[in-house]
């Protein structure tokens, strides 16, 4: 056995590797701390001691990992959070957080346990987006468990989580959003497909955009709404970010089309008995939100099959809308505006693929410069 500084405890070093440190408490109860040297043990028992002399609650020696994460998610339930970032949590702990380690008492809790949870997972096949979610979400609920005392550390600060692999960003080229469009002509969502390749529009501010906020006078969008996930569904609701309620500039094309598409609009409310005021650009036959998978697999990839184009992603017409433009030599931060990112890394970063192409254009305009 190791032997003890003053005020240190009963400290000693255990058969599996750790240290330990070992104290009484009021009431004869006893308070164990381990770490992975005897200088972590040292520094968390004096935090103890601390906060035992302060009045402030001590850590909770029997609360497991599961008892922790369900009342974690029951106070982070909508509006504390959006309801799809809720569920995608939900998601975690209950298939793959309380399985791994829920009977785990939350302060004896691991960084080998973490990362044999992320490496198994990875062997089973689950992707490195989602291993770094499961460790996102985690993090965030260890990091609220330690704002409240009841851990010493934040033990996912200590693990890696794999790098999210990059896989091709599928996009069209510019001859094929072309022919896209054309097929698109006289489609009853023509205008949403043409706002979605001209603007780079999320989807669900696409299906919650309100015709109060467009002005096809000035050539205007002003993105103020979004539809999501709902405990019910989809609901209305504020978008992404505060970066995201921007506005953005209409190309005559779009203008046309969303002139046309209103016309069509007033037409379908006067022949419907029962039509949903909502004020919604895009909507259903009787003036309701539209379903977003029902406008992929019964719209969009029905009009890709007719062009004999690849089977892209409806969000993927928003990274052909931001590849177009950097290809065409608009500056970065305009493009990040017009997407609604919040910083113009996230751009470059999405869109490394062009940075070549860019820096190739680039040393031609050079050359034509200064070139002999």
């Amino acid at each position: 056995m190791a032997r003890r500084g003053s005020h240190e405890g009963n400290i000693r070093k255990r058969t599996d590797g750790r240290w330990e440190a070992r104290l009484r408490l009021p009431g004869n109860q006893r308070k164990h701390l381990y770490g992975t040297t005897r200088t972590e043990v040292v520094k968390q028992l004096q935090t103890f001691q601390r906060q035992l002399e302060q009045g402030t609650p001590a850590v909770a020696d029997k609360l497991t990992v599961s008892r922790y994460l369900h009342d974690w998610l029951e106070g982070c339930r909508p509006p504390a959070l959006e309801y799809s970032t809720w569920k995608g949590y939900e998601q975690y702990v209950r298939l793959h957080l309380i399985p791994a380690f829920g009977t785990t008492k939350l302060v004896q809790l691991t960084p080998q346990q973490l990362q044999k949870l992320y490496t198994d997972k990875l062997a089973q096949g689950k992707s490195t987006t989602t291993v770094r979610h499961i460790h996102a979400c985690l993090h965030r609920a260890l990091e609220d468990a330690l704002r409240f005392g009841l851990v010493q550390r934040n033990v996912a600060d200590l693990v890696k989580a794999p790098q999210m692999a990059k896989h091709p960003m599928q996009v069209f080229t510019p001859e094929q959003a072309r022919k896209f469009l054309e097929v698109a002509k006289g489609n009853r969502l023509e205008a949403f497909y043409v706002l979605a390749l001209n603007t780079g529009m999320r989807l669900g501010e696409l299906l919650g955009l309100k015709w109060r906020d467009v002005d096809l006078e000035a050539g205007t969008v002003q993105i103020q709404t979004s539809l999501k996930k709902a405990v019910s569904g989809h609901a209305l609701g504020k978008t992404k970010t505060t970066g995201s309620r921007r506005k953005v500039m209409l190309t005559p094309t779009a203008i046309a089309a969303l002139r046309a598409h209103r016309a069509r609009q007033l037409e379908e409310r006067l022949q419907s008995p029962a039509w949903y005021d909502y004020d919604l650009v895009f909507t259903n036959s009787i003036g309701n939100t539209l379903c977003p998978t029902n406008v992929y697999r019964r719209g969009f990839k029905p009009l890709l099959r007719q062009a004999g184009l690849p089977m892209i992603r409806l969000h993927d017409t928003r990274h052909t809308a931001a590849t177009l433009l950097l290809l065409s030599g608009i500056h970065p931060k305009v493009v990040s505006e017009m997407l609604g990112h919040s910083s113009i890394n996230i751009t470059l970063n999405l869109y490394s693929h062009v940075l070549p192409d860019m820096q190739a254009s680039a040393a031609s305009a050079m050359e034509r410069l200064l070139g002999g």
